[in-house]
C-alpha cells in the first residue's frame, strides 16, 4: 500500500487581521476541496472540473 503524501493544508490559508483568507480557489461543484494549480489550468481532483487559465494580450 502506498504511503500517503502529507498534504500541508495549512499552507492554503492565510492569516489576517480581518479573519483567514483562502489561497486558492475552491471547486464549485464539490463545495470544500481546492483546485488543484497548473500552468495553463486549474483541477479538482475530486470530480474532475476544470477550468482553463486564459492567456493575457501579447
Amino acid at each position: 500500500m502506498p504511503k500517503e503524501k502529507n498534504q500541508e493544508v495549512w499552507t492554503y490559508y492565510k492569516v489576517e487581521k480581518s479573519g483567514i483568507k483562502k489561497l486558492r480557489k475552491e471547486c464549485p461543484r464539490c463545495k470544500g476541496s481546492f483546485l488543484a494549480e497548473h500552468k495553463d489550468r486549474r483541477t479538482c481532483g475530486k470530480c474532475s472540473y476544470t477550468e482553463f487559465k486564459t492567456k493575457g494580450s501579447r
